[in-house]
């Protein structure tokens, strides 16, 4: 996993939990390093509040919107930006050229934005005065205009929304689907037709907002076994350690099927280690 230059990690949760790391130095617990995935991705934006401090932003349902598509610094799209946060940054990562930052960003035109707003920047009839003058919304009167201050190649710029432009009416992605599949449509904009997800990006002025890596949650962490009970680098029960949540190692092995999926395992192997806690200490009792 190549890193971009300005490193979001260290602004968001890290690829290691804490927590982990002190287990497995004080108790033995190993951590799996070996994953697809070391964290559940999804695509972030840095803003700054009104009082000056910086948030962050994730892009979960924006970029499925009509009239929204993502390119990278040269200027192209890499992906189905209806897709699911995890699978979008995964299709970032491998867009991203060798020492390049990996970074992407969300464009629309006027009409767009202050229907549906993009990323925290509200729709109409919120003023875009504060998010302008930051530089976290990005404004050109021209395709040409935008991409000079935002950093993107121009000329593929232009014939990348030259070429969805050719289509959209129609409702179809010729590039990449969007709007195929019913994760993105129902993140679309279920009052647009014929696709919820596809409109042309027609009339300036055109914006854009800068994306990069953020995580959700921690998939490398300790490694257990069905009782949620921890395990020393040679797979041997370490008595008394349990680890659950964003603390255990992915029992999807770094994998993002769906929606939860580091709730469902927090929930569920926490249970578990409480009723392997209290039998374990049942069975004292009664020797």
């Amino acid at each position: 996993m190549r890193r971009p230059a300005t490193s979001i990690f260290r602004r968001v949760p890290s690829a290691t939990p804490a927590t982990a790391c002190a287990l497995r130095n004080s108790a033995g617990g190993h951590v799996e390093d070996r994953l697809p995935n070391a964290a559940a991705w999804v695509p972030v934006s840095l803003t700054t509040r009104k009082d000056g401090s910086k948030g962050v932003m994730p892009h979960f349902i924006d970029r499925a919107k009509p009239g929204v598509i993502a390119v990278m610094r040269d200027g192209r799209r890499f992906a189905n930006e209806g897709n699911s946060y995890h699978d979008f940054v995964q299709a970032m990562v491998k867009a991203a050229k060798p020492g390049e930052e990996i970074a992407a960003y969300l464009v629309c035109d006027h009409k767009t934005l202050r229907k549906y707003g993009l990323g925290c920047v509200p729709p109409f009839p919120m003023p875009l005065g504060h998010h302008l003058s930051t530089g976290y919304l990005m404004r050109g009167d021209t395709l040409e205009a935008l991409a000079a201050k935002a950093g993107i190649d121009a000329t593929a710029f232009a014939e990348t929304v030259r070429q969805f432009n050719t289509t959209a009416p129609l409702g179809h992605d010729a590039a990449f689907g969007k709007g195929s599949k019913a994760y993105n449509r129902y993140q679309g904009d279920a009052l647009h037709g014929p696709n919820p997800c596809v409109a042309p990006i027609e009339n300036g002025p055109f914006y854009a907002i800068k994306m990069v890596i953020g995580d959700l949650g921690t998939y490398a962490g300790i490694i257990t076994d069905e009782n949620a009970r921890a395990l020393d680098a040679e797979g041997r029960v370490i008595p008394g350690l349990y680890a659950a949540g964003n603390d255990m190692a992915s029992i999807m092995g770094g994998n993002y099927p769906g929606a939860g999926i580091t709730l469902g395992p927090a929930l569920t192997f926490g249970y578990i280690a409480g009723r392997h806690l209290a039998d374990s200490a049942a069975k004292r009792n009664a020797a």
